[in-house]
């Protein structure tokens, strides 16, 4: 945990819009220097320049978290400009979806490099760091959070890539949890699940690099990924929860310690059963079995 933010540093990834930019600007706030990470140029610039305003000492540095090489030249410089980081936010993310045998291998490589693969990397170059730091100091403290999703906890049907990427930061986050504790009580681990927020995710297909995107033997989304566009923007514009109340819970978390940080603890209730299937070894429960309506109508919508 960390109890005083104070003349501390903030990596962000994903820092040009959504958690990312809101979790900077509390971490202005609270007097630590930013180091600012996104692909998006524009929005980068613009963060770049509002948290300067501030006073805050800003690092901004266009990266694709998903290249281990710019990766690597990102921890090089945050080391040589701050030291070692005492948050880091490996939170850049993009969405993907439709029915999961209709998703192309640029779908997987594209959603599994920036949701999985980027936080692999932020884990792997800003671990060492942070644990040496604290070896050198015992009052240093520092706290790493990875953001999954509630879909990282749960298996809702038309948006498996995107699901198995939370899975398995989930996954890294709770070994990573337990590996810390193996060694360390001074850098802790969380990992956010957020739900439906309005954050731009559902717009991340304008920030997919060319190489990744789609064939030109097949340049259109089939109908299930059309069907999963549509029903994500919906829900996203519909949240009710704002990106700056998931940045607050974030800081409360990592003051307070907490590993699993929810947005929507009402929606751990399909969580709940999906571990009671596990437990009872029985098939996975039908994931629109409170609202059947909306599962006749994906599955209408599905069928044409």
């Amino acid at each position: 945990m960390i109890d005083d933010f104070a003349g501390k540093t903030a990596v962000l990834t994903g820092a040009g819009s959504g958690f990312g930019l809101e979790c900077a600007r509390l971490a202005a706030q609270r007097g630590m220097n930013l180091v600012l990470v996104d692909v998006q140029q524009d929005a980068l610039d613009a963060a770049a320049a509002e948290l300067a305003a501030t006073g805050a000492a800003v690092l901004a540095r266009r990266v694709d978290v998903a290249s281990a090489a710019q990766m690597e030249q990102l921890a090089e410089q945050v080391q040589e400009r701050f030291g070692a980081p005492h948050l880091v936010f490996n939170n850049a993310g993009v969405g993907a979806g439709g029915l999961v045998w209709e998703s192309s291998v640029r779908d997987w490589e594209w959603v599994l490099g920036v949701n999985l693969m980027g936080v692999v990397h932020g884990v792997r170059l800003f671990t060492p760091m942070m644990l040496d730091a604290a070896r050198r100091d015992p009052a240093w403290r520092g706290h790493i959070v990875n953001t999954a999703s509630m879909a990282g906890l749960l298996a809702p049907p038309n948006m498996g890539v995107y699901n198995v990427s939370k899975h398995a930061v989930v996954a890294l986050t709770e070994t990573l949890y337990q590996d810390l504790a193996l060694v360390t009580t001074q850098v802790g681990a969380s990992v956010l699940c957020p739900y439906f927020v309005p954050t731009g995710i559902d717009r991340s297909e304008r920030n997919r690099p060319q190489a990744l995107a789609q064939a030109q033997a097949d340049p259109q989304p089939t109908r299930s990924q059309r069907i999963n566009q549509a029903t994500v923007s919906h829900a996203v514009a519909g949240g009710k929860v704002s990106a700056a109340e998931v940045a607050r819970l974030v800081f409360d978390g990592v003051a307070a310690g907490r590993f699993y940080l929810f947005s929507h603890p009402h929606a751990l209730g399909a969580a709940r059963t999906r571990m009671e299937d596990v437990l009872q070894a029985r098939n996975p429960t039908d994931a629109f079995a409170e609202r059947p309506e909306l599962g006749a109508q994906l599955r209408a919508a599905l069928a044409g």
